[in-house]
């Protein structure tokens, strides 16, 4: 077993265990795998039912051998299909970051133009950026990132690539991030701002993103709703 699939496999089981809603987690992680429920229940060897069961709360929280068996049901599924989730998590890990900072991080196979992104999480533009398309997503709380990183790590968000999203989730007005992307060179292609409108957000906001060259967007879509809809982009 390599270290990162390994760390990624005690993350994911521990998270599952601890989770005050073990099923709704474990479905979190099943979901972002991209692995169905009747393909978890075919490699298991058991019924759908019995999957649906544990992440509906309709069966006993599962114990640990089931958490075990079910995360590394999850890794090699993921490893026959090539491993992209793993190295995924593989590259936030090894920044140093957890999923309490990085809710999310992808690339995507080619480059997806704004307006569909923005479409796709139910986002309005607030102003308009250099860039016409991102080729990468991250999905970060912002109280956690602004609190506990440095300008060199808040860098390290970007994954492979500036050319993404950087979205914003945990935000009140806006104004935390925005001040704090100012710090970090070179600027994302967007951010979007989840869990606020327009109206709730700060005046200046959108002046400083069109200093700044990118466009900034702002979405109060479900989040589960929308990350599902962002991973879709990113087969």
């Amino acid at each position: 077993m390599t270290d990162a699939r390994r760390t990624l496999a005690e993350q994911i089981a521990g998270e599952i265990t601890l989770s005050d809603d073990p099923g709704a987690t474990l479905r979190k992680w099943r979901t972002d795998f991209d692995v169905s429920q009747t393909a978890l229940a075919d490699y298991l060897d058991v019924s759908s039912s019995v999957i649906s069961d544990y992440e509906s709360g309709r069966r006993e929280n599962p114990g640990i051998g089931v958490v075990r068996r079910t995360v590394t049901a999850l890794l090699d599924i993921d490893e026959q299909r090539g491993g992209d989730r793993i190295r995924q998590y593989a590259r936030v890990l090894s920044a140093g970051f957890d999923s309490t900072i990085v809710n999310d991080l992808r690339e995507y196979p080619t480059s997806v133009p704004l307006p569909e992104f923005y479409d796709a999480i139910d986002a309005t533009e607030l102003a308009q950026g250099t860039s016409a398309g991102i080729t990468g997503h991250t999905v970060i709380d912002s109280i956690e990132a602004i609190t506990r990183l440095s300008s060199e790590e808040f860098y390290r968000l970007y994954g492979q690539s500036t050319n993404r999203a950087l979205v914003f989730t945990n935000v009140t007005r806006g104004e935390s991030p925005l001040v704090a992307m100012r710090v970090v060179t070179p600027t994302p292609n967007a951010v979007v701002l989840h869990g606020i409108d327009r109206d709730e957000l700060w005046d200046y906001a959108p002046k400083m993103a069109q200093l700044d060259g990118f466009s900034l967007a702002v979405t109060d879509c479900e989040k589960e709703t929308m990350l599902d809809a962002m991973r879709e982009l990113a087969p």
